[in-house]
């Protein structure tokens, strides 16, 4: 695969960890064949979810139908970067102008 797409979510509590730790299972179970959630990490009061993807578009669209279903309440970032760079082009939200991981 040959983008790596980021979905960040607030995070500070055990409880808000195990609520997004359950949205990353629905989301594996969501993306199927299409893209591979490789993981997570948790610190400095974010939670990163990892999806290596081909098609990161489509996948970050499959990612905001989970969303809605599990009707997340924190707030969520989301952008791609193509594994060989280190740059990311942003997906959500559409007024973000940095995105990073911490």
């Amino acid at each position: 695969m040959k983008y790596q797409l980021v979905i960040q979510f607030q995070a500070s509590s055990l409880s808000d960890l195990d609520q997004l730790t359950a949205f990353e299972d629905a989301l594996s179970e969501e993306i199927g064949d299409s893209s591979l959630v490789d993981g997570h990490d948790f610190g400095s009061g974010e939670l990163n979810i990892f999806v290596l993807t081909d098609l990161p578009r489509f996948a970050f669209r499959q990612v905001q139908e989970v969303v809605q279903r599990k009707q997340m309440q924190q707030e969520m970032r989301a952008a791609y970067r193509d594994l060989d760079e280190d740059s990311y082009v942003i997906l959500w939200p559409p007024d973000l102008i940095e995105f990073k991981i911490a």
